[in-house]
């Protein structure tokens, strides 16, 4: 990447920084939301959940939602793709001159930031609450590594979806699809206690697989299981991550590359 690339790049992560201190309610929206989500399924429903093998179920939880809230910014990612090319500004962005992968790289620079914020904030409200990690730091650098890299892959099939769907209306689609998938995960519950069909797809769910190797990174319960997949949890978080972005990235560049020939 160039010096020219890189200082377009920079341009559009400024432009959305922007955006921030302009549009503070709806940034704190997005930092509050899992939060609440914690907060709620710890303490409103958490007294009937068990844990397989035993432990605390906050000490489940607490990973499980940060793996959630990588992949719900999914939803951000498009949101905004598809308000920009609404309003004609990636049009305008084309025709200027400058990089044109800048746009591209801006927008991800700018979500992995949010989601790297988001998950401290996650963290911050995780201590507070009681949990703990009982690894060492490497393993809880590693833990939060593999939590972005699985937002990594969900912003470039994020940006490609919304490019594709072309208007923030679809997005509410999206939606629909992407909370079952969030639910049909280890996140709140284990596989073990669902019905066995419903467990198998849990188990195999990409999400499932980096919640379940944070979980034993930070060295609390529900790290392995029964199954294959539970038990190279760590290899599948890395590689299906790796296989969202072999197929989307490249899908996303040259969707971005068509838009308005």
């Amino acid at each position: 990447m160039t010096t020219a690339t890189l200082i377009d790049s920079w341009t559009m992560t400024r432009r959305g920084l922007a955006h921030w201190a302009r549009q503070p309610v709806q940034v704190a929206v997005q930092l509050v939301f899992p939060v609440m989500m914690l907060v709620m399924f710890a303490y409103f429903l958490g007294g009937g959940m068990t844990v397989p093998g035993g432990g605390d179920y906050k000490e489940y939880l607490v990973p499980g939602t940060f793996a959630l809230t990588m992949v719900f910014g999914l939803e951000g990612t498009m949101l905004a793709i598809t308000q920009d090319l609404n309003k004609g500004v990636i049009d305008r962005f084309r025709s200027m001159p400058m990089a044109r992968s800048a746009v591209l790289v801006g927008r991800s620079a700018l979500d992995m930031l949010q989601s790297a914020l988001g998950l401290l904030v996650l963290l911050g409200v995780g201590l507070a609450m009681g949990w703990r990690w009982h690894g060492g730091p490497g393993d809880a650098l590693l833990a939060v590594g593999l939590l972005l890299w699985l937002r990594f892959a969900m912003l470039w099939l994020g940006i490609f979806l919304g490019m594709a769907a072309g208007r923030p209306e679809m997005v509410q689609a999206v939606q629909i699809l992407v909370w079952p998938l969030g639910f049909l995960s280890n996140v709140f519950a284990s596989p073990e206690t669902m019905p066995g069909w419903l467990g198998a797809v849990a188990v195999w769910n990409p999400m499932s697989a980096t919640a379940t190797a944070i979980r034993e990174l930070f060295g609390g319960p529900g790290g392995g299981g029964d199954s294959w997949a539970a038990d190279h949890a760590q290899l599948l978080a890395v590689c299906w991550p790796l296989a969202l972005i072999a197929v989307f990235l490249p899908a996303a560049v040259r969707r971005y590359g068509r838009l308005s020939r």
